[in-house]
């Protein structure tokens, strides 16, 4: 990454090139100016110049071995040359106005006080963390399932709308999904420029108008259109929500609440078709859409009183400016400043979770995979009430019942994931050892082995009419390696890409939606043509080809990090 840093210093008439290499980077200040600057930028072993105007070069010379600059040891001199320290003892000569400037930058520079600076969001109050995680859990249960919860009312929905077609019953549930493929390519990006917790404020509102429209929709065409836009905004939870509880919780216990925010995204779209199954008996399907609008409208309001801002360049830029406001210094700039436009930042943002996914073998492998996994789970919504009810008879308010055996395996894949991902954590970084993303896939084989067993079941089982007891079985086994995998590989993407985890999720989301979206229109014609056993049996060989995907990451996952690290983000 090339980076322009600038900075001020009435006594210096020069510019500064410094090639620095070092494996580790160090987030210091950019800003922009016109004809001055300062900083040093991220020390990656990327060229950075200090460009105090653009017709004169500072002289620095430097010892044989390419060194970082470390900003926190003290500068010494030599004769007329000044050394500024490496982090490793070595030094980089240059002469005093070098110095000015390194020293310009170090009083200018605002970070944390320390790491136990109350300001910074792992040291908050434990009931302020726990409210804001509380909060982003319960709408990442919500929305979710609002995605399912009108499986059970699309029969009434298609009778009314007097419409007879398979895909369109099936598209009216997938749909939502799809909406939140699009929703984090806007919403993701702008969470990282303008703050986590706005975001939050305006996909909120956005998701309760588009289910009100939903409630009042006067054709099926209309229903369509605004499941798709409750879907878009709805995404800003799911996505944002797991970068969310990153920031307000160190990698050492982020398992157990990443644990009770990824039951939201599993266990809620098996709970909404169990709700609707007899809310629609009772009230008709409309009603459906407005439980979910009251509901969404009170975890608004609940946001707006009790939501803070979490994300560290936010919360650090507005120090920066309590500061400039107190000492009057104009120059200050915080630790994490990109040195970018606001303009240049949304396009930037904009762009990152396309380059974290085409880009990083890691983005686009994991995406792919949980595509699969996801459309399979919603391929489940679509069909499982129609299967039920030609090979059992299961119909009425009790069809949304079976959706329990995905619940009950999607709350053990949540218990097993997080106990062992937490000890498996701990133990990794003992000694104060580096912690290493991959240690997230320890389960992922099992859940990888999981999935397509709980299909060959639920398929043939159904299929042969063994008791109805039988093909839940099946989906639960199926829920258990659902949430192993999702689990595992958002734990595994936030670490790896930190500070852009949103992008990552974001990017993630896109893809798994589309496969969520569209692979259910298959489902019913493929099973209608395959038999529910073989068309079941289609998609765990599919499953089943893909196992050696998460073990690949197991062992190769740090050399793809390092070998394939996305740059200018």
């Amino acid at each position: 990454m090339s980076t322009n840093c600038r900075g001020a210093s009435s006594r210096a008439s020069g510019s500064t090139a410094m090639t620095m290499n070092n494996h580790q980077q160090s987030p210091v200040d950019h800003s922009d100016g016109d004809t001055a600057s300062r900083g040093f930028g991220w020390t990656d072993g990327s060229t950075v110049e200090l460009q105090l105007n653009s017709q004169h070069t500072l002289p620095v010379s430097r010892h044989s071995e390419r060194t970082s600059l470390d900003l926190h040891a003290p500068a010494s001199s030599n004769g007329g040359n000044i050394s500024l320290p490496d982090r490793h003892g070595r030094y980089v000569e240059g002469d005093l106005e070098t110095r000015t400037l390194y020293e310009d930058d170090q009083n200018n520079l605002v970070s944390w006080s320390g790491d136990d600076d109350p300001e910074l969001p792992y040291n908050w109050p434990s009931w302020r963390i726990y409210t804001n995680a509380g909060v982003l859990t319960f709408l990442a249960f919500l929305i979710p399932l609002s995605s399912s919860i009108i499986a059970p009312g699309v029969p009434q929905v298609m009778e009314e709308f007097q419409n007879s077609s398979h895909e369109l019953a099936a598209f009216v549930v997938s749909v939502f999904v799809l909406g939140s493929a699009f929703g984090p390519l806007l919403l993701s990006p702008l969470s990282e420029i303008y703050g986590r917790l706005i975001i939050y404020h305006i996909a909120n509102v956005g998701f309760v108008a588009f289910n009100l429209a939903c409630a009042l929709a006067p054709s099926l065409e209309a229903l369509i259109a605004f499941r798709f836009f409750a879907g878009f905004f709805g995404s800003c939870p799911i996505t944002n929500g797991g970068a969310s509880i990153a920031d307000l919780v160190p990698p050492e216990k982020r398992g157990a609440f990443m644990a009770g925010f990824a039951v939201g995204p599993l266990l809620g779209p098996v709970i909404g078709p169990v709700i609707a199954g007899f809310l629609a008996d009772a009230r008709g399907w409309r009603w459906i859409f407005w439980l979910v609008v009251i509901i969404s409208g009170l975890m608004s309001v609940v946001m707006f009183l009790v939501g803070r801002e979490t994300y560290a360049p936010i919360l650090l830029q507005r120090k920066v400016d309590r500061l400039k406001k107190s000492t009057g210094n104009p120059n200050l700039r915080q630790k994490l400043d990109n040195g970018l436009t606001p303009l240049g930042q949304i396009k930037r943002g904009i762009v990152r979770p396309m380059k974290l996914l085409f880009l990083s073998p890691i983005g686009l492998i994991s995406a792919l995979y949980l595509a699969v996994v996801y459309g399979y789970i919603y391929l489940m919504f679509s069909s499982v009430t129609e299967v039920f009810n030609q090979q059992y008879g299961i119909t009425g308010s009790i069809s949304g019942l079976v959706y329990l055996g995905l619940g009950i395996g999607s709350l053990i894949g949540v218990l097993v994931t997080s106990i062992v991902t937490d000890r498996a954590v701990k133990k990794s970084t003992v000694d104060g050892k580096e912690l290493k993303p991959e240690v997230r896939l320890q389960l992922t084989p099992v859940g990888g082995l999981f999935l397509p067993a709980g299909l060959f079941i639920y398929g043939w089982t159904a299929e042969y009419h063994v008791h109805w007891i039988a093909p839940i079985l099946g989906m639960t086994v199926m829920g258990v390696g659902n949430v192993i995998m999702f689990m595992s590989i958002c734990l595994y993407l936030i670490d790896c890409f930190t500070i852009y985890s949103a992008s990552a999720l974001a990017a993630n989301t896109v893809v798994r939606s589309i496969g969520g979206g569209l692979l259910p229109l298959a489902g019913l014609r493929m099973f209608s043509r395959l038999g529910v056993g073989w068309g079941n049996s289609l998609l765990g060989f599919i499953a089943a080809a893909m196992i050696p995907i998460p073990v690949l990451f197991l062992r190769y996952g740090e050399w793809l990090r390092k070998n394939f690290e996305v740059k200018d983000l």
